[in-house]
């Protein structure tokens, strides 16, 4: 397979649930005039059920090898802005695919930041299900070291969307004409 150009990869976030992935996705597509894909939106538009759904009928398994598919056929594709859901990135072939063909961008969030969005969360998504605070901190811990996986870490604790966003498009931008 030829290798995609850097300025055409499509740019990949990645991060722990609910630090903004989809929303500064958005963003970062429209600046970027890139076609947007969440990659939970994907699979609930395929299987026809949320991933809430998914989990609870099929379970965590079944959902991880369609995402882990759907990851690889659309990290394929040149020109997008794509978010993972949270857990997708600890599967190994998705870092793997993604690192080869996607600009990957770490939306790196404190633990202290993120703690207060969690009744924004605790209902969608089925990771929490049933954790106390000190679980979820563990599994937030946890996550960390697998999101090192990635081309570019971007700090948003205190950070406005379109800041987050517009940093991102600029070193896209820079990064495309230094190495072009």
């Amino acid at each position: 397979m030829r290798e995609i150009p850097l300025k055409e990869q499509s740019i990949v976030l990645i991060g722990f649930m609910g630090v903004g992935k989809t929303t500064i996705g958005q963003a970062v597509a429209k600046k970027l005039y890139r076609d947007f894909i969440d990659i939970d939106e994907e699979i609930e538009r395929r299987f026809g059920m949320p991933p809430k759904e998914i989990f609870a009928k099929y379970g965590e398994a079944v959902f991880r090898q369609h995402e882990k598919e759907i990851i690889s056929e659309i990290c394929h594709k040149k020109l997008k802005v794509i978010s993972l859901g949270g857990g997708a990135f600890l599967q190994k072939e998705v870092q793997d695919v993604c690192l080869a063909t996607t600009t990957i961008f770490f939306l790196d969030l404190s633990w202290d930041s993120w703690k207060d969005r969690i009744s924004l969360l605790i209902d969608s998504r089925p990771v929490l299900q049933g954790k106390n605070m000190e679980e979820i901190k563990q599994l937030f811990d946890d996550r960390q070291p697998i999101y090192g996986q990635h081309h570019s870490r971007v700090v948003t604790d205190n950070q406005e969307i379109e800041e987050i966003a517009d940093y991102i498009a600029d070193s896209l931008k820079l990064a495309w004409e230094l190495y072009a």
